[in-house]
Formats: structure tokens, C-alpha cells, sequence
């Protein structure tokens, strides 16, 4: 039986990219696809379903073809609240999902068996499993129970530290595991900047040569 079988692939794309002048970092071209585009390309063939958190008007992304789940609290917490809103579109509207995997939209070189890794390390239907390379640990690069959801949503309403590494490893005792570097560096390299983007996109011509 597949690994990813049961688990919904979430996309967070809720950051507000300031150092990249705003707007949705996630839609800037890698090559011929977009960043977001290459996260689901890599990401959706390891889950059974797909879904993106992203705030304000959804209809930006329509020709993704993704269910767009805001997130679902007054105040803005973070890449916790993204998690929070995947967590409760999955158990609405997946019945048949035990966890979420997450995945930040501006990360394109994540590896191919993230989810597989992840859900071997969870193992339980109650753990947290986090990714780390090089010794730094990649918080939004988690799975998340389904179960877990009202605990998170309490932690949050009784104001509980928005770190997701906090509440992660802090309360749920997250496993870890460690990815290795590639051949082309960290595979969870992320585009913060736009010499970061220049980055991404000689990396992505690399890769495919």
C-alpha cells in the first residue's frame, strides 16, 4: 500500500513575499512553470489530494485547479494558521484522510519521497513528523493528524506561541527526519529574494540538463 495513501498534500502560500515586493510569491516563473506550478508537480504524486492556503481573493489562482483554503481566524499567525486551516478543510472534506503533509509554495526542490519519509517516521496516527537538512530543521515541511486539529486550534485561541517548531516539538514531540544534501545543494532551498530566484531558476536549468 502506498505511504501517501490517506494523506492530503497542503500548499502554504500565505506569506506575504515583502522581499520580493509583495503579491503571490508562489506565481513568479521558475522556467516554463511558475514556482507554485513545480511545488505541485512534485508534491501531487505523493498525496492522494491536493489543496492550497492562501488568503484574500481565491479567484487569482483558478488555473491551478486547486481548492483554496483561507486561513480560518480574524488575525494573521502565521504558516500555524495554514497548517490549522488545512487540517480542518482536510477532515470536512477528506473523509478518508488520517494526515496532512505541507508545503511551502516558494520551496521547488523539496525531494520526491518527502511524504513517504515523513509518514514512515510518524508512524502513529497521533504524530507529528518535521523535516530537517543540514542541521536545520524545516518546521513547515511537516505531517500533521487530522486528529490534531482542535488541539491546534486551542493552542492558538489560548494564545499559544505561533512558532510552528515550537508547538510542533514543544507539545507534540514531533519526529524528526533528515533529508541529505543533493548534488545542487539544500533540497529545501526557498526563493525569499529575487537574487534567490535567479538561484532557483540556474539550479532548475542544472537539474534538467
Amino acid at each position: 500500500m502506498s505511504m501517501s495513501k490517506g494523506i492530503v498534500g497542503i500548499i502554504l502560500a500565505g506569506g506575504e513575499a515583502s522581499r520580493m515586493g509583495g503579491g503571490d510569491k508562489g506565481m513568479l516563473a521558475l522556467e516554463e512553470a511558475s514556482l507554485m506550478e513545480t511545488v505541485i508537480a512534485r508534491l501531487s504524486p505523493q498525496v492522494d489530494r491536493l489543496a492550497l492556503n492562501a488568503n484574500g481573493d481565491p479567484e487569482r489562482f483558478a488555473t491551478l485547479g486547486l481548492d483554496v483554503v483561507s486561513d480560518p481566524l480574524p488575525e494573521r499567525v502565521g504558516p500555524l494558521g495554514g497548517i490549522l486551516a488545512g487540517l480542518q478543510w482536510a477532515r470536512q472534506n477528506a473523509p478518508g484522510a488520517t494526515h496532512i503533509v505541507t508545503a511551502a509554495a516558494d520551496t521547488p526542490f523539496f525531494p520526491d519521497d518527502l511524504v513517504e519519509r515523513l509518514a514512515e517516521a510518524g508512524g502513529s496516527a497521533k504524530t507529528v513528523a518535521l523535516a530537517r537538512s543540514g542541521e536545520r530543521l524545516h518546521p513547515v515541511f511537516g505531517l500533521w493528524p487530522v486528529c490534531i486539529a482542535d488541539d491546534l486550534a486551542r493552542h492558538i485561541a489560548e494564545g499559544g506561541s505561533r512558532r510552528v517548531a515550537a508547538y510542533a516539538c514543544d507539545i507534540q514531540k514531533a519526529a524528526i527526519v533528515d533529508f541529505p544534501q543533493s548534488a545542487e545543494g539544500d533540497p529545501f532551498f526557498n526563493v525569499n529574494t529575487p537574487d534567490d530566484l535567479e538561484q532557483a531558476r540556474d539550479r532548475s536549468r542544472r537539474e534538467k540538463s
